[in-house]
């Protein structure tokens, strides 16, 4: 109960200071960050949880399938077919040089064997969707930028996650976590994606059906069940949770933009919650105990991986295209750290591999420097393309303008 109090407190308080949050560097994702670890064990002891309590893994878990869900009813098809060429870039060549130049990095300054190494760039190589909000939510920031970074992140996880699992059987697992041969990870990809689109298709047979329809103050709970049915679909047959929801979020707005803009306010409310619970949970595990715990080239390590490896891995991938330059400076500092990481790196410490709890440490801080550098920065970021003051447009005219990009895009996310 102490943290449910605490949560509340805490959400009361995010509430409060959201308009100033929306207007200057002040995070709220940082305030139940602080929260959790303020009320942990390491500060003033009214909670007690860790890396191995069953309430991470679920928060984590819950707030990634959530966001992935409500961030695929953000994909338009039709958006995605004539610019489907950025997000490969990022996702075929940015996330696997993110990937190699983490692991290398990993393993010189801080000295794990390389599969360690390598099982740490695949953890924090995906960008992670929650925090990515924080900037395709903007209506300054263009529509391509967004959509660019929208289908990177909510792809990229189900991607990293066969790599994780195929490393943690190499480094010799003893857990059953990690029990997974090539076989068995493409058939939970597949069965991932399979349920994905095919759920949200059921159910819009279902709809059409003549004796069958929602009431309209029911309506947006339609595709709330769609993704609880998914949700414990996916656990109960293993298949992959996080490609799933993206697919079936994407798809329920291609078959049905009326159940989607029936449930956006409710989704978005819930992906929220989802969200701010996971981090007050995670913020709990930052304990001064886990910092002290990593070496000076560890931070050296963190550092180069939100400064260095992210940027110029992104910059890489983007020569050649339509972006211009201060597009891609933004599309390459803007890839956080997330649960998409907490829950690969929750899979590495349950697996007991002989150097884990180093590499659980390095992912761990490396995740809340991310969250902190990234999530204080949107506001800043955004205000880079509005370019109001600069060019005497009108503020209602702009705003106009703003709408008509918005629908353009096919969208409108999240302030």
């Amino acid at each position: 109960m102490v943290l449910v109090a605490v949560f509340g407190a805490a959400l009361l308080i995010a509430v409060l200071l959201s308009g100033l949050a929306a207007r200057t560097v002040l995070s709220t994702s940082f305030l139940f960050l602080v929260g959790g670890a303020l009320v942990s064990d390491g500060f003033l002891g009214l909670i007690h949880i860790t890396p191995d309590s069953d309430i991470v893994a679920v928060t984590a878990d819950l707030a990634l399938f959530a966001v992935l869900f409500t961030d695929g009813m953000h994909v338009s098809f039709p958006k995605l077919r004539e610019n489907w060429k950025n997000p490969a870039r990022a996702l075929g060549l940015g996330m696997p040089l993110a990937f190699v130049g983490m692991a290398l990095i990993t393993h010189y300054l801080v000295g794990l064997d390389w599969t360690t190494s390598f099982l740490v760039g695949a953890v924090l190589a995906p960008t992670d969707p929650v925090f990515a909000s924080a900037i395709v939510g903007r209506k300054e920031v263009p529509p391509k930028l967004r959509q660019l970074l929208n289908v990177e992140s909510g792809i990229n996880d189900g991607l990293a996650l066969p790599v994780v699992l195929v490393l943690i059987a190499v480094a010799g697992p003893t857990s059953g976590h990690a029990e997974a041969s090539f076989g068995k990870i493409a058939l939970e990809l597949g069965l991932g994606l399979a349920f994905g689109v095919l759920l949200p298709l059921l159910v819009n047979g279902l709809v059409r059906f003549r004796l069958l329809g929602a009431e309209p103050k029911l309506q947006p709970l339609l595709p709330l069940a769609t993704g609880i049915i998914l949700y414990g679909a996916c656990h109960l047959t293993h298949a992959n949770p996080y490609l799933a929801a993206f697919s079936a979020g994407a798809v329920l707005t291609a078959v049905s933009p009326e159940a989607k803009t029936a449930f956006e306010p409710l989704g978005e409310a819930l992906a929220e919650l989802a969200k701010f619970a996971a981090l007050l949970v995670f913020g709990a595990l930052l304990t001064p105990q886990l910092f002290a715990d990593l070496s000076l080239a560890g931070y050296v390590a963190v550092v180069l991986a939100i400064v260095l490896v992210r940027p110029a891995s992104m910059m890489i991938s983007l020569v050649g295209t339509q972006f211009d330059r201060r597009e891609k400076l933004v599309a390459a500092w803007f890839g956080p750290k997330g649960f998409a990481s907490v829950v690969y790196g929750l899979l590495v410490l349950q697996a007991g591999i002989p150097q884990g709890e180093q590499a659980y440490t390095l992912i761990a801080v490396c995740i809340a420097f991310s969250i902190v550098a990234h999530s204080s920065t949107d506001v800043p970021i955004a205000r880079i393309f509005d370019v109001e003051d600069l060019t005497g447009i009108p503020e209602q005219a702009s705003s106009a303008q703003t709408r008509v990009a918005s629908e353009e895009d096919g969208h409108v996310r999240r302030p």
